[in-house]
């Protein structure tokens, strides 16, 4: 389990604790696990923290227990505007002005579409986001797909915010964007998120809503010969598996595919890396806990997985889930290996690999 590496925290001790008195919501160790799911792997019992986590937020959360200043504005600022930043929704298609490639916003044009990209929150919003929403529209129009995103419609599908136990607010929003894919026809969802991925598989299908969904980099490696990958790259490359694209869904080889059909590439894994894949830290509410996090661990679980990255001798870290890049981007400088280790998504890989 990730944070007992860096802290005093693992499922273990949590059930000890409890064993002999400790009331678990007055603990800061309820808002520590992110869900990786690691634990669950290993463990010879099977008990599910993914499960009982959340549970035990949820009902803190209802009785306004402890809940941790900046995850209640995250969850403040997804109910009022649609993402846990608290940008205006109007905002949320800008960056497909300067993408370089048509982008269709189907209220304003909604004739039916194959793909309806789904494209997330961060990737809308945050600058390093919109790098890789940018080079995903590019790829994906040079594959000749027929796309269309939803622009202003779209909010947070939820699923960080439903581990971290507001499950009211999951459902609220997930019956909007349901609502909303009501009005337009399309045959499957494109996901730039793997949070994104396993609402959709997961938990939409429990509110009404049943899509065939698929994610960047599966999509793109069943035509990654159709990219025409031919700018050589000569760079050493390791690849971080998010939790819930690898532990969570299942998915380890596409964007191995992927990297490895980058000219130039030399692919090296890290130590820990596909089911044993250390955690970013960001799951399961984490992304908006990192100031709480710090009080609790000797350095935060970006840190440590940069330091993995470094150790196995790559100069390029390549991620696929738009929490990571900011959050390694971060612990690169605070571990002191800026210049070392770049942090780049596979989109922006592959699009840099491609003729003009």
């Amino acid at each position: 389990w990730p944070i007992d590496i860096v802290g005093s925290y693992s499922p273990r001790k949590i059930y000890r604790d409890t064993q002999i008195g400790l009331n678990l919501l007055d603990s800061p160790d309820l808002w520590l696990c992110t869900t990786c799911a690691n634990c669950l792997r290993v463990c010879p019992k099977e008990v599910d923290m993914v499960q009982i986590m959340p549970a035990v937020r949820e009902h803190a959360i209802a009785i306004g227990k402890n809940v941790p200043p900046e995850l209640a504005k995250a969850f403040e600022n997804t109910f009022r505007h649609g993402n846990p930043m608290g940008e205006p929704a109007r905002k949320r298609a800008d960056w497909a002005a300067t993408a370089g490639v048509p982008v269709r916003i189907l209220s304003k044009d909604p004739r039916p579409v194959d793909v309806l990209w789904w494209v997330e929150c961060y990737p809308s919003y945050t600058a390093r986001g919109q790098d890789a929403a940018r080079a995903t529209a590019r790829l994906i129009t040079a594959l000749g797909v027929d796309f269309a995103i939803l622009g202003a419609e779209e909010k947070c599908t939820c699923d960080s915010q439903r581990l971290a136990g507001e499950r009211g607010l999951f459902e609220a929003l997930a019956e909007q964007n349901l609502k909303t894919l009501a009005k337009y026809e399309f045959k499957r969802i494109l996901v730039t998120d793997p949070h994104a991925l396993n609402a959709f598989r997961l938990h939409y299908p429990k509110l009404g809503g049943t899509f065939e969904v698929v994610h960047y980099t599966k999509f793109l490696a069943a035509r990654v010969a159709e990219l025409g990958l031919t700018k050589r790259l000569d760079a050493k490359v390791t690849f971080h598996d998010p939790c819930y694209l690898g532990r969570h869904n299942g998915e380890y080889a596409a964007p191995r595919i992927l990297l490895e059909a980058i000219p130039g590439v030399e692919f090296v894994e890290m130590g820990r890396c596909k089911e044993n894949s250390y955690c970013c830290g960001g799951g399961g509410g984490g992304m908006w806990l990192d100031s709480f996090t710090a009080d609790h661990v000797s350095e935060r679980l970006s840190e440590r997985r940069v330091r993995e990255a470094v150790e196995s001798g790559a100069e390029i870290l390549a991620i696929c889930c738009p929490y990571e890049v900011s959050r390694f981007e971060d612990a690169v400088k605070t571990t002191g290996n800026d210049g070392k280790l770049k942090v780049i998504d596979i989109a922006e890989l592959l699009d840099g690999a491609r003729e003009a």
